[in-house]
């Protein structure tokens, strides 16, 4: 017999990024980059974030745990992605000006 772990305040759609149930728009892996990058506590998250309730940021966390490989490929994804367009971006016009000015 196979059990299927539940994940209360988290969804995840078949192809889709698992998310909160209450706000779909914040996916776990936000709530992770959080954890990961600063090293916040669930307490100083939802202090940092006041939408968010504890126990979504609990479920999320836990959700993390369990699917590590999974969040962590999402991220690294994202970051990717993110380079590509920088590397693709003009420099700003400020940048260009301190540059030529030997500022920068």
């Amino acid at each position: 017999m196979t059990s299927r772990v539940i994940y209360p305040h988290i969804e995840k759609a078949e192809g889709e990024s698992a998310r909160l149930q209450r706000i779909p728009r914040v996916r776990v892996a936000q709530i992770v980059m959080d954890y990961l990058a600063y090293g916040w506590s669930v307490e100083e998250m939802c202090r940092q974030h006041p939408y968010l309730k504890r126990s979504e940021a609990h479920a999320a966390m836990v959700y993390y745990f369990d699917r590590q490989d999974e969040i962590d490929g999402e991220i690294r994804q994202e970051w990717e992605q993110a380079q590509q367009v920088k590397s693709q971006a003009s420099p700003s016009p400020f940048f260009v000006r301190m540059k030529a000015r030997g500022i920068l």
